[in-house]
């Protein structure tokens, strides 16, 4: 049971939210703080144990949801995969009941809360923002209140603090899809969506033109469609706020994919060649340049418009389309493994290890080589330089990216056992220690106990108060036996300051799944984590606490660790692309995951089952001993430093290395991660030398060579992480595209389908998209190269809302016009 536990545990954690201290496998909802915050309850989970176990988790703030299984569908019978589905759907009536009562408890409150308040006929932000109150209020306090309204009912309220505008939330549990603010009354001849109050209040007295605030950029959409459904015949504009410093301009993109999906119009703010850095909306405009630029914008909108295909099929008029463009690669190539690259000794193990297992090399390459950098510690540095005292300490970080089902945990396992075997006897002999210990301690308090006794009949007998001191003076304490440590697997960063400071020579950091930690760093409140993981990765500076729940003072002598885990491609993409765009995750810390590797897949599999390479065993477990069996300095660690041959070497290689940073032809973020070489190169040589030359005591010319052929593979992969960082939906469109033609979009009475939503694709759960984000980008892609078209689909006669499907190209199913 704790098993599934744990992995469900795991599954919250890899998701980007703070998992629960308990969590109760009950069946029923239960709440908790998805951000660590004490008072926060958005999050919430669902576990089943029984059967199947399965379960599902979310944060109701942030509108996610993933549902989770402790078993793949291939690994399920007939009857699991329908008793999973029953519950499943079981599962997300309750949710959504749960979520429908939150959503009426907070328009309760919103509407006690607006009922309270007065009227707003002027207030500090409106000021700063240079415009009018249009339908809002203020509490006592001074927050501002604008209502969100659906089909005329308060469903929610943004609140604006009075001093802090940033400070803009809605209310917990509130509705926030399809709400909105309406400013200006019925529209006349044309209507505009736009996200903030500020820039729609600027639109509406820049235009006279009634405008629907949608709140933020992810809900223009919905808001767009509900406008569409209820003026079919009125031009509707999409004003979007121009993200231009971002990675993927967020703001241009959702308005674009609204006006598209209605058949509207997009305006964009224009600013002119003097844009100041930070003007982004048409609230921005109108403080610039004035309500006439900003009614210029909105005249100035580019129709994109929808095709109505119901209406030309009833008409009797063919569908033309155009020849589907090739999409771009999705990857960048990456280097195939060569086992040279491995020492010698390492050699046969790990090519036994990726025949027997089938899984590529690559993975077993990066876990060998972070496990013994971080076996070795600092315990032995080396000098790169031939006279200048820059010392490099070779613990390593090391990512192994696949998708599910890829092997990375099975051979992260296999590199890491000769490790937990060695921690395994220390843990044993550690006990021991303890045993022993805790039997002198005993002894100690009865030899304290007999000295007092014989004190106080001193005392007595002849007052000697020298002698009874004597008798009490306590003897040197034995110390307390301390646990050696080899590897942590789930800590916080206290815990791991407190391993650390007794194990201060370095230790592996190990994640089966790497995203969680990533993502906890990043979170409010987390910001020393990160300052802390970015020390260890240096491996050579001390590290002081002082927190007054910690105790004052309490000091690291030296933080080293090296780094290894496992992460999905769309994870990776996701925190690669939050690193690019700027803020605190844009540090380095990404970089300095130098030995990660996102090998090919192989489409071939063979049927292996032969008995392991035992020598080739023995002879790795053989270096891992005797690397353990190094000897822990009792000052300075010992240095070593490149012969003749490898000194040259490396300073023709140091060369060109900075002259290529210096150049000016590298993305920032790859000329960030090749900058980190400077560490790699000098400890992949060292680790090479001790692993296979330790008579040597130093590092020759080819252990250099060796490690420089890991510079040139690496570069490959780093080159493929960035990519998929930049433009994500380029492998999600390829992955889709190859199932269309394949047949696979089928219908529920398994006929192909020429149509299709997001949802009946991520409800398949193909790898690479596994959520409505992936599919919806990768189908936006394939509308954007032709492939397929986005349709309206009007809302039933009820008065539902209108939604989305695609419509594939027949060309993609072998007939129609192309």
């Amino acid at each position: 049971m704790s098993d599934i536990i744990n992995q469900f545990r795991d599954a919250i954690a890899a998701a980007g939210l703070t998992p629960p201290d308990e969590i109760i496998d009950d069946g029923k909802i239960h709440r908790f703080s998805s951000n660590g915050k004490p008072r926060d309850e958005s999050g919430w989970y669902v576990l089943h144990s029984d059967g199947v176990a399965a379960g599902a988790f979310g944060d109701w703030r942030e509108g996610f949801t993933q549902n989770w299984c402790s078993k793949s569908n291939t690994e399920m019978t007939q009857v699991d995969r329908e008793s999973h589905q029953n519950r499943v759907q079981a599962m997300k009536a309750q949710r959504d009941s749960e979520q429908a009562q939150r959503n009426e408890s907070a328009a309760l409150e919103a509407s006690r809360r607006v009922n309270a308040a007065t009227v707003c006929t002027q207030h500090p932000y409106l000021d700063a923002k240079g415009v009018k109150p249009y339908g809002v209020k203020v509490e006592m306090d001074g927050t501002l209140l604008v209502p969100m309204r659906d089909d005329g009912k308060l469903w929610n309220v943004e609140r604006i603090n009075l001093t802090d505008f940033k400070d803009k939330r809605g209310l917990s549990g509130g509705r926030r899809t399809g709400c909105y603010h309406a400013i200006g009354g019925k529209p006349k001849n044309r209507l505009i969506v736009g996200s903030g109050y500020a820039t729609c209040a600027s639109i509406h007295e820049a235009t006279g033109d009634a405008v629907a605030v949608a709140f933020n950029d992810g809900n223009l959409g919905a808001v767009a469609g509900t406008m569409r459904f209820k003026f079919p015949d009125l031009q509707i504009i999409v004003a979007a706020d121009d993200d231009y410093q971002n990675a993927v301009n967020g703001g241009v993109e959702h308005a674009r994919a609204a006006a598209l999906a209605i058949g509207g119009y997009l305006a964009v703010p224009d600013f002119g060649a003097n844009r100041p850095e930070k003007a982004t909306d048409f609230n921005d405009l109108h403080q610039i340049a004035g309500l006439d630029a900003v009614k210029r914008g909105i005249d100035a909108a580019i129709p994109l418009i929808a095709v109505d295909y119901t209406n030309t099929r009833a008409k009797g008029k063919s569908e033309t389309w155009p020849v589907p463009a090739p999409l771009p690669d999705a990857l960048p190539p990456v280097m195939a493994f060569n086992y040279s690259l491995l020492p010698d000794s390492m050699r046969p193990w790990v090519a036994d290890m990726a025949e027997r297992m089938q899984c590529p090399p690559d993975f077993l390459a990066a876990g060998v080589m972070v496990a013994i950098s971080g076996l070795v510690g600092a315990r032995v540095v080396i000098q790169p330089k031939a006279r200048d005292n820059w010392l490099v300490t070779p613990n390593l970080w090391g990512a192994i990216i696949g998708r599910p089902g890829a092997m990375k945990s099975p051979a992260l396992n296999e590199v890491l056992k000769p490790l937990k075997r060695i921690e395994a006897k220390k843990r044993e002999a550690y006990q021991a220690q303890c045993g022993e210990w805790e039997v002198s301690q005993r002894l100690r308090k009865l030899q304290d106990a007999a000295s007092e006794t014989r004190a106080k009949a001193t005392l007595k007998k002849s007052n000697d108060v020298e002698a009874a001191r004597e008798l009490l003076r306590a003897a040197d304490l034995e110390p307390e036996p301390i646990p050696e440590r080899l590897i942590v697997n789930d800590t916080t960063i206290e815990a791991l300051g407190e391993i650390m400071r007794v194990n201060p020579w370095g230790l592996l950091v190990e994640r089966d799944e790497i995203y969680g930690l990533l993502k906890s760093m990043d979170r409010e409140g987390k910001e020393g984590d990160r300052a802390f993981y970015l020390t260890a990765y240096d491996g050579d500076k001390s590290y002081t606490v002082d927190r007054i729940m910690r105790g004052l003072n309490l000091h690291i002598p030296r933080l080293c660790a090296a780094m290894i885990g496992g992460i999905q491609p769309g994870r990776l993409s996701e925190y690669v692309r939050g690193a690019m765009a700027g803020g605190g995750a844009d540090d380095g810390l990404i970089q300095r995951f130098q030995m990660a590797v996102w090998p090919d897949s192989s489409p071939e599999w063979q049927d292996v089952d032969e008995w392991p390479d035992t020598p080739a065993r023995q002879a790795a477990n053989a270096v891992f001993d005797r690397l353990e069996a190094l000897p822990t300095p009792e000052g300075d660690a010992p240095v070593w430093r490149f012969d003749d041959a490898a000194q040259a070497l490396f300073r023709e290689w140091r060369t060109e290395l900075e002259l290529r940073l210096r150049s000016d032809t590298l993305h920032p973020v790859m000329e960030a991660h090749l900058s980190k070489n400077r560490k790699t190169i000098p400890a992949l040589a060292l680790l090479f030398a001790l692993i296979d030359t330790p008579e040597a005591g130093q590092v020759c010319e080819p252990e250099l060579i060796r490690a420089l052929g890991w510079a040139e593979y690496l570069e490959t992969h780093a080159t493929r992480i960035y990519a998929a960082g930049i433009k994500p939906e380029i492998e999600g469109a390829a992955l889709l595209l190859k199932r269309i033609r394949a047949g696979a979009m089928v219908d529920k009475d398994g006929v192909i389908a020429k149509t299709f939503t997001t949802r009946d694709v991520y409800r398949k759960g193909w790898q690479g998209l596994g959520d409505v984000d992936a599919v919806r980008g990768a189908a936006d892609m394939l509308v954007e190269y032709d492939w397929l078209r986005r349709e309206l689909v009007p809302g039933s006669a009820a008065g539902g809302r209108p939604s989305e499907q695609y419509r594939i190209n027949p060309a993609v199913l072998g007939g129609g016009k192309a």
